[in-house]
């Protein structure tokens, strides 16, 4: 079907005609005329099937035919990611380019205080079409700055990975807010029992389209590896050698993982970044802004990457670790072999996730090539399945696992490290054997051969603490008898423990008569005056006659 068949605005269709867009796909097909007419609709269809215009185009029809109330929200657009709502904002601005009165918004967080005040004026004023992650969103909602009350269209796109994000306490939160007559659109990749309670919960008899998970692209070639962890890295080390390094993405499924896969690769010289939510924002759109302007050749990136980025030009694809939903698989493998390319999809399967790709392959119903593994790295194991592998473990201790895996640190490094810790422990050994099973012909001067060995082993003699020790001494010194002092000794003091007297040192006659007037006047001055007689004998002293 054509888009011209369908009852769509004049000025969208100009812009589709522009956009040399003629063709509906199979979910653009069922859902456009149903969007038009009013209905609830729930969408199940994998991404890269133009789900995005299969609600853009309706409603922007309907908000360019009128008849809704101006400076006011109008739809409301949920995405999981900042990087989708910024996809949608653009695809926005693309439809609606010869539409007059018709606005919209990206509201998103990890932006700075300029941004923020952007996205308070165009929520205040009324934007028609507000396209929000729900974090952020909700911040608003609880700083007083939305207005639900006129809202006509609730969209969710992408519902099954903002429910895996544990976004539905604040979906469901939003959705109070919403007046009962809004019209609700819910567009999903998966189906699980999550989306279709939320499902139940929001919408009001909806039309369900389901499309089948199409199976990947006829021009993707997949290949794996079947390997052990420890020898992915090196696997990837050779692929990069045959020159296959431009335009290529690695998908692991841990933030973790993918700083440690990251900072293994640049200490490869391999220019490479990482794309993960603990980024910021502006970290983010720099990231997305080099890899699509080619300034990096190698993007290492969560599942963030694999829905709603659509990037043409990417010749390969490497799952680090297996998905463990068929649909993941396809979304990632699907970022190559767009817009009629070639591309190559490559996989690492490590003994715990033979039974996750085999359940792939069961999908796919064919057998996906085993490449064997380059010069170097051994042997793998064995692909055979012994059954779904149990959690036995803790999440805690995986992360740890994962830490500490081989494949993730310098390979040469550690190998050094184990081989100098054995030697260097054997080396200190014979020093101490030696030390103590040396003969007496050998031992250096001075030594006394009658003298004991000393005891090395500190623990098998008692160590008196030190207080004790300093307590014995004091009463020792407290038994030893006191020489008796002499009076002369004493010197002025009664109790005869005193003060050292000063050595007496001769002195001239002269300065003897001076010593004594200078005792004799300190004396007399302290003394009190009793009558004139005292008053010329201390005269007479000084003077004389």
């Amino acid at each position: 079907m054509y888009f011209e068949d369908l009852d769509l605005n004049d000025n969208v269709l100009d812009a589709l005609y522009d956009m040399h867009f003629d063709e509906c796909t199979p979910i653009q097909e069922k859902c456009i005329p149903e969007i038009l007419n009013g209905h609830d609709v729930l969408g199940v269809a994998q991404t890269g099937t133009g789900k995005t215009a299969a609600y853009l185009l309706p409603i922007l029809s309907k908000l360019a035919d009128g008849g809704f109330p101006e400076d006011s929200i109008n739809c409301l657009i949920m995405s999981p990611t900042r990087e989708l709502a910024q996809q949608i904002d653009e695809a926005m601005q693309g439809f609606s380019y010869y539409l007059q009165g018709v606005s919209s918004v990206a509201v998103y967080g990890g932006n700075d205080g300029n941004r923020y005040e952007q996205e308070l004026k165009s929520l205040s004023l009324g934007a028609d079409v507000v396209i929000a992650t729900p974090g952020r969103f909700i911040s608003h909602i609880s700083l007083g700055n939305v207005d639900l009350s006129k809202v006509s269209f609730f969209i969710l796109d992408e519902a099954d990975r903002m429910l895996d994000m544990g976004f539905s306490d604040d979906i469901l939160s939003i959705a109070k807010k919403l007046p009962s007559s809004c019209q609700t659109i819910m567009f999903s990749a998966t189906m699980p029992k999550k989306t279709e309670e939320l499902a139940k919960t929001l919408l009001k008899n909806p039309v369900e389209v389901k499309l089948a998970v199409s199976k990947p692209a006829e021009k993707i070639h997949q290949m794996a590896y079947v390997c052990y962890e420890e020898q992915k890295l090196d696997i990837i080390r050779d692929i990069f050698k045959a020159g296959q390094l431009k335009r290529v993405i690695i998908f692991s499924g841990s933030k973790q993982k993918v700083k440690q896969i990251t900072l293994s690769l640049q200490r490869k010289h391999i220019n490479c970044d990482q794309m993960h939510s603990d980024l910021e924002q502006s970290q983010r759109d720099e990231v997305m802004f080099k890899f699509k302007s080619g300034q990096i050749d190698v993007l290492v990136a969560t599942d963030i990457v694999s829905r709603g980025i659509d990037i043409d030009d990417i010749t390969m694809v490497i799952n680090y670790d297996v998905p463990r939903d068929v649909e993941d698989y396809v979304h990632r493998i699907g970022r190559t072999a767009r817009a009629d390319r070639d591309g190559e999809a490559i996989t690492l399967v490590n003994q715990d996730d033979i039974y996750y790709f085999q359940q792939i392959e069961k999908f796919l119903e064919k057998e996906i090539e085993k490449m064997p593994l380059p010069e170097g790295c051994g042997e793998g194991p064995e692909y055979k399945s012994a059954g779904k592998p149990k959690r036995g473990s803790s999440a805690k201790n995986r992360r740890k696992r994962d830490r500490d895996q081989q494949s993730h640190k310098d390979k040469k490094r550690r190998n050094k490290a184990a081989t100098r810790r054995p030697q260097q422990k054997q080396e200190q050994q014979e020093q101490k054997e030696k030390q103590a099973g040396t003969p007496e012909s050998i031992k250096p001067a001075g030594t006394n051969s009658a003298q004991k060995p000393k005891d090395t082993k500190r623990n098998n003699r008692p160590i008196k603490p030190r207080h004790a020790t300093q307590n014995e001494e004091r009463k020792n010194t407290s038994k030893k008898e006191k020489t008796p002092q002499k009076k002369s000794e004493r010197g002025n003091n009664p109790k005869g423990k005193g003060r050292k007297q000063r050595p007496k040192t001769l002195t001239s006659p002269m300065k003897e008569e001076q010593r004594t007037t200078k005792y004799a006047i300190r004396d007399e001055i302290k003394t009190p005056k009793k009558s004139e007689n005292s008053i010329k004998r201390f005269f007479k002293k000084i003077f004389g006659k």
